[in-house]
């Protein structure tokens, strides 16, 4: 959690929450349409190539399989940047979203990921601006690496 802190503190993550704020959702995009995006649309490769997704996926690369995925939510709980195409588009009112926009961070319980075939666990914490919460990182942990990592 304290190390996915530091990267909810990068000015591109903080910067591109800001900015999303101001836009808001995409207009008649629900969970129930985002599932029927393609992972190849335009649409998709935004949310991948903006400036918080680079940084989310060379944090996601230099952890050599640590962590799993990483996405980034807006104050709706709509999607920002991630690393790889979601399984939601919006992610206000469940825990993973809720709790981190409240300001404490969350931890869910371990799970297999569809979206990144892993055996994870996530976490999720709060992006900061002027100590308020603005938006929501949440990273997947892979858990057989965090077996095998050492102590």
């Amino acid at each position: 959690i304290e190390a996915v802190k530091g990267w909810a503190a990068a000015p591109a993550i903080v910067s591109a929450v800001a900015v999303q704020n101001q836009k808001g959702q995409i207009p008649g995009m629900d969970n129930a349409k985002w599932k029927t995006v393609r992972r190849s649309d335009d649409l998709i490769k935004g949310f991948q190539s903006n400036d918080a997704a680079k940084l989310l996926k060379q944090k996601l690369d230099e952890s050599q399989g640590l962590y799993s995925e990483a996405f980034l939510s807006a104050s709706q709980g709509e999607k920002v940047a991630f690393v790889e195409k979601t399984s939601s588009y919006l992610h206000k009112g469940q825990p993973k979203f809720d709790m981190p926009f409240g300001g404490k961070p969350w931890q869910g319980q371990p799970e297999f990921d569809e979206s990144s075939q892993t055996h994870q666990i996530q976490v999720a914490v709060p992006v900061l601006a002027d100590g308020k919460p603005i938006g929501v990182l949440v990273v997947g942990v892979n858990l057989t690496k965090l077996a095998g990592s050492p102590k």
